[in-house]
Formats: structure tokens, C-alpha cells, sequence
């Protein structure tokens, strides 16, 4: 039995609704086809996915399953719907998502030398849109920083790097050579929004933003303290911040992700070349080479 992905979309937008009505509407269909579509998947799928009595609507545990599985299904038949449009117009070029601190140039420079005929673009992504990228073709590639959702991805391990405290320049513990986490015990802090938006990870969590630029404002402006990657320190500068190294924390892992049905020669050899960049960054030793790395490199290559 081949799952309708028709079916599929109706029985997501009810899921979400948790209410007919809303949900034809939504659709712009009538209830009764939406209850019709909704009960065929039930039997298609043989269980069934809803609750229906004088109390409203609520999902079964094939359900909230379902709803789970639903959303890299959806994904990714919208990104291969874009990937044959793209293909039909004769168009070759990749689309690559890179995290905060995350260089691109150094692969993109091995790539080009051996496909000078095709463009790569670039665009800064943040946490929560990692996987949702990936899944609906808008990037075809990710620098990611972990965690991230990999349903439906393939993500593979690229390189870590040491985080840092980040502190107000004035902050008692500003221009050490480095602190642990017991000497921060305490602080309020800045968290990032990511996988699980509403999830404070820490009881001090207090503001919670979304990228670098506005963790350093609200750190600057004295509302807590936070913590990044080590790239932070080359790539973003700011007069009111000090960046503090703290070894005992758990470094960040950032990785290549693609989704899990991209099957593409292209695609990996764009891997390779991102494989081939880190390590020779990994040589360098510090992220000031990190593009004179990749130029070497490209070289090489």
C-alpha cells in the first residue's frame, strides 16, 4: 500500500487543528470529503489515527505517529517536487546552509575546481531551521551545529570545536584565561532557541534568542551571560563583550547534512571537499588560517 500524500496533508492540518471544521477550512475543502479522505487513511493504514466523541478530537498513539513521521515525509516530497523543477530548467547549482562560525569558502573553493559549472550558494541558517531547510529543499546542503531533528536527514560529523564563555565586558571574571563552570554557578543565561523552542536546557535560562548578534546584545547589555563556539571570537567582535575559554564544557559538533533521499554525485562531492577543508583546518590548528586552509587545499586538490 503506497501512503496518499493527499491523505497525508489532511490528516496533518486535523492533527493540528484538532478540530474538523478548522481544518476543511484551512484546507478549503468540505468537512464531509475531509472526514472521508481522513477515515480512507485509517483504513489504508489499518489503525486508526483519531478520536472522535462529545469532547472534540484527539490523536491515538498510531496517531501521534503518524504525525511524527509526517512532517520529513511532506519535506521531502516538496523537495524533490523543487529539486525536478530546478532540474527541468536545465538549472545545476547548490544551495548551502552554514551556521554561525561555520567558513563555507574553503570547501566551496575545492568544489568549484572540480565543478567550475556549477554555482554555490550560500545562506546563513539559524538553529531551528536547520532541519526544516534541509527537509524542504530550500538549502540542499547544511553546516549544521548539533542537536538537530535527523529524521528523515543523513548528517555526518565534521569537525568540534571548544565553546567559550561569553561575558559582559565588566563582568568580575572578564580576561581570564579561562573559568569552569563551577565559577559560573549561579549566572543567569542566555539561551538559544533550537530543536525544542519552548525547553528552557538550564533553571537560570532567562532570554532566550535566536543567533549570535542578538545573544551579544543581550549579553552586553548585562541581562545574563552565554556560551559559543570558539569561532565566535574570530568571526564576531563586539566592544562590550568578553570571550572567556571554558575547557570542562562539552565542545560543539558541527556536521554535514543533506536529506536522507538525496541521492546526488554532486552532493558528495561537495561532502568530500568539506571533508577535505576541515581536516586541513584541523593542520592549521586555529580558525584564522581556517581560509588560507582551504586555499592550500584547493591547491592540493
Amino acid at each position: 500500500m503506497d501512503l496518499d500524500l493527499r491523505k497525508l496533508r489532511y490528516f496533518v492540518a486535523v492533527a493540528d487543528k484538532l478540530h474538523f471544521g478548522r481544518a476543511a477550512e484551512e484546507l478549503h475543502i468540505a468537512q464531509p470529503v475531509l472526514s472521508r479522505q481522513i477515515r480512507a487513511l485509517e483504513k489504508d493504514l489499518g489503525a486508526a489515527l483519531l478520536t472522535r466523541d462529545s469532547h472534540g478530537v484527539t490523536l491515538t498513539d498510531a496517531g501521534r505517529q503518524l504525525l511524527t513521521d509526517a512532517g520529513p515525509l511532506l519535506a521531502s516530497a516538496h523537495a524533490a517536487r523543487h529539486r525536478v523543477t530546478v532540474a527541468a530548467r536545465g538549472s545545476r547549482r547548490l544551495m548551502v546552509g552554514f551556521r554561525a562560525g561555520v567558513a563555507t569558502a574553503p570547501a566551496v573553493n575545492l568544489f568549484a575546481a572540480r565543478h567550475p559549472d556549477v554555482p554555490v550558494d550560500v545562506q546563513r541558517i539559524e538553529g531551528d531551521e536547520q532541519a526544516p531547510m534541509l527537509l524542504d529543499g530550500r538549502i540542499d546542503i547544511g553546516y549544521v551545529r548539533l542537536p538537530i531533528d535527523e529524521a528523515g536527514l543523513r548528517v555526518v560529523p565534521l569537525y568540534s570545536e571548544p565553546r567559550v564563555a561569553v561575558l559582559p565586558a565588566g563582568h568580575r571574571l572578564a580576561g581570564k584565561e579561562e573559568v569552569t563552570e563551577a565559577d559560573l554557578a549561579g549566572e543567569p543565561l542566555i539561551w538559544h532557541a533550537g530543536t525544542q523552542p519552548t525547553k528552557r536546557p538550564h533553571p537560570n535560562a532567562g532570554y532566550v534568542v535566536r543567533g549570535v548578534d542578538e545573544t551579544l546584545e543581550h549579553v552586553a547589555a548585562g541581562r545574563g551571560i552565554s556560551f559559543l563556539a570558539r569561532s565566535a571570537t574570530v568571526f564576531y567582535s563586539h566592544p562590550e563583550i568578553s570571550y572567556v575559554p571554558i575547557p570542562d564544557l562539552a565542545p560543539e559538533q558541527v556536521c554535514l547534512a543533506v536529506a536522507a533521499s538525496r541521492d546526488s554525485p554532486v552532493v558528495e562531492d561537495f561532502f568530500t571537499a568539506a571533508q577535505k577543508a576541515a581536516e586541513v583546518t584541523a593542520e592549521c590548528g586555529n580558525y584564522e588560517m581556517w581560509q588560507r586552509g582551504g586555499e592550500s587545499a584547493a591547491k592540493q586538490g
